[in-house]
Parts: structure tokens; C-alpha cells; sequence
């Protein structure tokens, strides 16, 4: 194995933890918005609409809840590791931290896409 300094390990997860808590109060702020629409617009194209939307935040909570366990336990076993080996902790941390972060940034595209696909639906329907 080989042991890297933790600082290596650099201080993303708190930035995607907080990503995350956001993405997750966005989701349920434009859930709320559904179903106003919802309640309003009652119309087969509204209502396809709002199954679409119904269907990707369901997805997306998912993808965050799951990407949130994943941070956490990346953080416990970096913290453990760093513990058990001095402040060093096994490279394939790097390597996971990096990983974390494509997830991140891919679940950061898919929201800010989401998010303007529902304005613009928001637009027509509000």
C-alpha cells in the first residue's frame, strides 16, 4: 500500500456536502411548485408534464441520497485511516476522492439541466 499526507485528500466533501443539502432543498421547493401546477392545471399536457417532473425528482432524490452516503463514508474511512496511520492516509483515497467528484459534477449538470427545463415549464403552466 502506499500512504499519502491527508492534505492530499483536499477539502472537496465539504463543498459536495453542502452541494448536496441544496440540491436536496431544491428538489423539494420545485416539488411544491409541481404540484401547485398540479392543482391548477389539470389539462393531459400539463399532467404529462408533471409525471415527467414527478419521475425526475424521485430520480434525483435518489442520486443525491445516495451520492450523500457515498461523501459520508468516504469521509468516516479517510478520517479512520488518517487516525490509524498518523495523518497519512492509502492513495486509493485519492483516487475515490476524484471519483466522488465526477459524481458530483455529473449530478451538478443533471440538476442545473433539470432546473431549467422546469422553468421553462413553470413558465407555460404558472
Amino acid at each position: 500500500m502506499s500512504y499519502v499526507n491527508i492534505l492530499r485528500a483536499g477539502t472537496d466533501h465539504t463543498i459536495w456536502a453542502k452541494g448536496l443539502e441544496f440540491y436536496k432543498d431544491e428538489l423539494e421547493l420545485m416539488t411544491r411548485r409541481l404540484l401547485e401546477i398540479s392543482a391548477k392545471n389539470t389539462s393531459e399536457e400539463a399532467s404529462k408534464g408533471v409525471e415527467h417532473f414527478q419521475n425526475q425528482f424521485i430520480i434525483q432524490q435518489k442520486n443525491i441520497s445516495d451520492l450523500r452516503h457515498a461523501v459520508k463514508n468516504y469521509v468516516t474511512g479517510l478520517s479512520n485511516d488518517a487516525k490509524d496511520h498518523g495523518g497519512h492516509v492509502d492513495a486509493i483515497f485519492i483516487t475515490q476522492g476524484e471519483s466522488l467528484k465526477e459524481r458530483y459534477e455529473q449530478l451538478e449538470q443533471i440538476m442545473n439541466s433539470l432546473r431549467h427545463e422546469f422553468n421553462d415549464y413553470l413558465s407555460k403552466w404558472m
